[in-house]
């Protein structure tokens, strides 16, 4: 039960800054993506960051749990929208700009792919640059 309650909290205190800064994504501008409202621009944005964060936290080895719900669960969960990415397009279709929704979901899906291969490399990168942090125990075991 004790658990169960942590794990709850851990996901909550991601979510509530994830869904924060989704909310002010909406608040970028009265731009036009590709024909589509600033409401597709801004799930682009959500979507694509999102990507990376997961892609930085997947690859955390060894794999911290806790983290994951956090940042991967909550954080990431409430970033990104999928429903409403997929509101815009049906109405972008219904109101004739399907070329542009097909753009806009090309791009979302092919640039959130490369933003999770792109975070994931950087963590690489980084524990190869600058070597692991683990503290180990006197039996050579690691700590998370």
């Amino acid at each position: 039960m004790a658990m169960e309650v942590r794990e709850i909290a851990l996901v909550g205190a991601g979510a509530i800054p994830g869904a924060l800064l989704r909310w002010q994504l909406e608040s970028v501008g009265d731009h036009w993506v590709g024909g589509l409202q600033v409401a597709a621009e801004s799930d682009l944005i959500a979507n694509l960051l999102g990507c990376f964060c997961m892609g930085l936290v997947i690859a955390i080895r060894p794999p911290r749990p806790r983290l994951t719900l956090l940042a991967a669960i909550g954080f990431c969960g409430s970033l990104t929208t999928f429903s409403s990415w997929m509101l815009e397009l049906a109405h972008a279709f219904s109101h004739g700009q399907g070329h542009d929704a097909i753009g806009v979901l090309l791009v979302s899906l092919v640039g959130g792919l490369l933003a999770l291969v792109g975070g994931f490399c950087l963590v690489r990168l980084g524990e190869r640059a600058f070597g692991s942090r683990r503290v180990g125990s006197s039996n050579g075991a690691t700590r998370r």
